[in-house]
């Protein structure tokens, strides 16, 4: 197994809303598994356009083992009222054509992104299409720019029970002991396409810190029975993962 590790450098504000939060539309400090996967899969069909989006999606689903973000630098996220077109023409006059909602929007100056892949052939296509397509955050607005080249690196597979300490999110399950450190608990999409027509949702853990109303990369000390561990190596980062496949056999 390989993995690719780079740098972002976010644009602008973006907002990668958390599901569930339609009113308020509260977004997330980093990129879930499931941005990261629409990230890849837009350039890859960016890169090659030979195939539809939805096809290149598939193929990225299959080849990703793990995939996850971690603040390099602090986060802010404000609230803002947006105004949405609701209609376009209305014959009444007086009509109402707009809604007023809340949206969050962040700010980080960076991201790390790490992806572990099935197949070694894969990833040289990944690396071609992130140094040559638009970057967005999995969506079609916020955008991103390569701040690295990207790394590839050697991963081994460990099963501890030992205490690991890791800089990405983790799950957030009974299985796993939350020793030391800080963190906020997630909702996030693993896939981006549909099991058994659900799309299912894990909590996650994610290591960061707010000091006076800002947010800061933290790290998480962690336990459990013999726990799943991917090492990337020459960079000390531990990933723990019980197995995006796992949730969909239950």
């Amino acid at each position: 197994m390989k993995a690719i590790v780079f740098t972002l450098r976010l644009n602008s504000l973006y907002s990668i809303r958390i599901p569930f939060t339609w009113q308020s539309a509260l977004t997330y400090p980093l990129l879930p598994p499931s941005a990261i996967i629409g990230l890849i899969a837009n350039a890859l069909q960016r890169y090659k356009n030979d195939k539809h989006p939805i096809e290149y999606l598939k193929k990225v689903e299959e080849e990703i083992i793990w995939a996850g973000s971690r603040l390099l630098t602090p986060c802010i996220i404000k609230s803002y009222t947006t105004s949405a077109i609701t209609k376009w023409e209305d014959m009444l006059v007086g009509g109402k054509f707009t809604n007023a909602l809340g949206r969050q929007f962040a700010y980080s100056k960076n991201l790390e992104i790490a992806v572990i892949c099935k197949n070694n052939l894969i990833i040289q296509e990944i690396i071609n299409s992130l140094l040559t397509s638009p970057l967005t955050c999995g969506d079609s607005e916020s955008l991103v720019t390569l701040e690295s080249f990207p790394k590839i690196r050697e991963v081994e597979e460990i099963i501890s029970n030992d205490i690991v300490e890791t800089l990405f999110p983790v799950p957030f399950v009974k299985e796993i002991e939350i020793v030391n450190g800080s963190g906020q608990v997630y909702l996030m999409h693993e896939k981006c396409l549909k099991r058994d027509k659900k799309y299912l949702l894990r909590s996650y853990i994610v290591p960061i810190k707010r000091i006076k109303g800002i947010l800061q990369p933290a790290t998480l000390k962690i336990r459990g029975k013999r726990l799943k561990i991917y090492k990337i190596k020459d960079i000390s980062t531990y990933i723990i993962n019980l197995g995006f496949e796992n949730l969909f056999k239950r």
